[in-house]
C-alpha cells in the first residue's frame, strides 16, 4: 500500500458531561499530530468521521477540526458518514487522497457524542442506520433489529445463548486492561448468561450484556505516504484495505450470511497475500454479541452455523489461535459511532507497534486485521495492518 499510520490519539470512551463534539475533536487532533511529531502546517488534508443523525445539534462539523490549530485553516476538510462504519470510511478516504497523490499527510478524526441524547431519541437516531420502510417501527431500536437477527439464527442453528455469553464475558475481561474502555469490569460467564435485574432481556434473546454501550469519545490518526513515513518515528503500514457495500433492506439478502463481510475479508486477504491464519489478531465489530458470532463465520474462521465453536473452544481468547477484540471490542470499550472505526485502527496500530497498555499487549503481534461494519452488515470495511518500523 501507499500509506502508513505514523501517529494516533484516543480519548477514553464513556459519558462526558463537560465535553462537546468540538472539544473531543480538537483534543485528539492535537494529540495525534504531537504523537506523529508533525506541525499542523504539515497536514495536507483532513477527514472527519461523524455519524451524528441527530445526536449533536451542531451539524456540518468538518471545519471543527480546524479549531485545533490556526495553521489548519484553509486545508481541505471533509466529513464522511457510513453509519457505524463511519470511522473506517474516514480512514479509507484519507488513504485514497494519498494514493491519488493529492496529499502526503492526512489527519483523520472520528467522533461522536451520544450520551446527552434522551434514551428514546437514541433508539430513533440509531434506527436511521436501518431501512426505515421495513425496520422503522422496530421495538427496541437497533437492538431490536439485531434481536430479530439473533432470533432467526437461533431458529436455524439452535439456541446460542451460551456462545453469546462467552463472547460478552471474553470482551469484558479483555477490556479490563484497556484504559480507554468505557466499562472495565470482568463480569464473567455466569452473569452474562443469566437473566437478572441487572442483566435483563433487551430484544429477542439479547440481554444487556449482549449490547454495546452508548458512548462519547474520539480517536485520530495521522496518515503519511510511504516516502514521508520513512522519516517518521513509527510506521504501521496498510497491507490491504477493502470495502464492500450491500443492500440496505435486509429483505433483499440472507441476513444470517453477512455476505458483505465475507466479500470484504476475501478481497483484503487476497490483496495482502495472506490467509486468515496468518493474522496475529483481529478487532471486529461486536455491536452485539450475535454480530461477532456471525462474523466468525463470515470471515472464514468456522463454517456457517458453527461460529460457537470458535468461542467455546477458546480460539478467539487472548491466548487462542486468533485473538478477537483484545481491546475489549465495542462491548467493553464503547461505541461512539463515528469514532469506532478510527479507534479500531488505533488499537490495532498500538498492538503492532508494541505500545498497547500492559495486560492488553499481545506477544509478537505481526499482522492485525480490522472489520468495521455499518448497519446490519451493509457497510463492510476490512483493513490489514503490519509494522514497518
Amino acid at each position: 500500500m501507499t500509506a502508513s499510520i505514523v501517529g494516533w490519539a484516543h480519548t477514553p470512551f464513556g459519558k462526558f458531561d463537560t465535553e462537546t463534539v468540538e472539544s473531543l475533536v480538537t483534543r485528539v487532533a492535537n494529540e495525534a499530530m504531537a504523537d506523529a511529531g508533525i506541525s499542523a502546517s504539515d497536514v495536507d488534508e483532513i477527514v472527519l468521521g461523524h455519524f451524528n443523525a441527530g445526536f449533536s445539534a451542531q451539524d456540518f462539523t468538518a471545519s471543527l477540526v480546524l479549531q485545533a490549530d490556526p495553521k489548519l485553516r484553509f486545508k481541505p476538510a471533509t466529513r464522511v458518514e457510513n453509519a457505524c462504519a463511519t470511522g473506517s470510511a474516514a480512514v479509507h478516504q484519507g488513504l485514497r487522497a494519498i494514493a491519488a497523490g493529492a496529499a502526503r499527510i492526512v489527519l483523520v478524526v472520528g467522533v461522536e457524542q451520544m450520551t446527552r441524547t434522551p434514551g428514546p431519541e437514541i433508539g430513533k437516531n440509531l434506527l436511521k442506520a436501518s431501512y426505515l420502510p421495513e425496520d422503522g417501527d422496530t421495538v427496541g431500536g437497533f437492538a431490536g433489529v439485531f434481536g430479530k437477527i439473533a432470533s432467526s439464527y437461533f431458529q436455524k442453528y439452535g439456541d446460542q445463548s451460551d456462545a453469546l455469553a462467552l463472547i460478552a464475558a471474553k470482551n469484558h475481561k479483555n477490556g479490563v486492561a484497556n484504559p480507554f474502555a468505557q466499562m472495565r469490569k470482568d463480569f464473567g460467564f455466569d452473569f452474562c448468561r443469566a437473566e437478572s435485574e441487572k442483566n435483563p432481556y433487551v430484544a429477542g434473546p439479547l440481554k444487556r450484556t449482549d449490547c454495546s454501550l452508548v458512548s462519547d469519545g474520539a480517536a485520530a490518526l495521522v496518515l503519511a505516504d510511504a516516502e514521508t513515513a520513512k522519516g517518521m518515528g513509527k510506521s504501521i503500514g496498510f497491507r490491504a484495505t477493502a470495502h464492500a457495500q450491500d443492500f440496505l433492506p435486509m429483505s433483499k439478502r440472507d441476513i444470517l450470511q453477512f455476505e458483505g463481510c465475507t466479500i470484504a475479508w476475501q478481497r483484503a486477504l487476497e490483496q495482502a497475500g495472506v490467509t486468515l491464519s496468518d493474522l496475529s489478531f483481529v478487532e471486529t465489530h461486536d455491536c452485539f454479541t450475535v454480530a461477532e458470532l456471525i462474523e466468525y463465520e463470515a470471515m472464514g474462521l468456522t463454517p456457517k452455523g458453527q461460529g460457537a465453536r470458535a468461542i467455546k473452544e477458546g480460539w478467539t481468547l487472548k491466548d487462542g489461535k486468533l485473538p478477537i477484540n483484545p481491546s475489549g471490542g465495542l462491548k467493553s470499550k464503547g461505541h461512539p459511532i463515528g469514532a469506532t472505526g478510527v479507534s479500531m485502527h488505533v488499537m490495532t496500530a498500538m498492538q503492532l507497534a508494541g505500545q498497547a497498555p500492559e495486560g492488553m499487549q499481545l506477544k509478537n503481534a505481526k499482522l492485525g486485521g480490522i472489520f468495521n461494519m455499518g448497519g446490519a452488515a451493509v457497510a463492510n470495511y476490512v483493513s490489514v495492518l503490519e509494522p514497518l518500523k
